[in-house]
């Protein structure tokens, strides 16, 4: 073969140097800007440990939220069982009094019932 065409070992050097080369380029510039990094990954650290402060806070203020909000529920709930309950023996003590009301009417009527009764066999004899 001729020299102008490389072989296929050739081509694999050549190949491997340039990859070296390249990492070699790559170590580099990392190496420059480790300290950049180093700031910039602080930064991200801070922001995060920030994000989760304000999210653990967000959480606790919507739990004690909804905390609140439940206990206003229980005690609107209460506050109406009691109107409920309020309301019932309300018309319980209504119906009673009108079934005494009845009782009393019922017993005046048999009353002016039986004196009528009692007039006429007085009036017979």
């Amino acid at each position: 073969m001729s020299r102008t065409v490389p072989d296929f070992t050739e081509r694999l050097q050549t190949a491997a140097k340039a990859k070296q080369a390249q990492l070699e380029k790559i170590r580099a510039a990392a190496q420059a800007s480790a300290p950049v990094s180093a700031e910039k990954q602080a930064a991200l650290l801070e922001t995060k440990n920030a994000r989760q402060t304000r999210t653990a806070e967000r959480k606790a203020a919507n739990r004690i939220a909804a905390e609140r909000k439940a206990a206003e529920q229980a005690a609107e709930k209460a506050k109406k069982a009691q109107a409920a309950a309020e309301a019932l023996a309300l018309k319980e003590a209504e119906r009673i009094s009108k079934l005494q009301a009845e009782a009393a009417l019922q017993k005046e009527q048999k009353a002016l019932r039986d004196s009528k009764y009692a007039a006429r066999k007085a009036r017979q004899k």
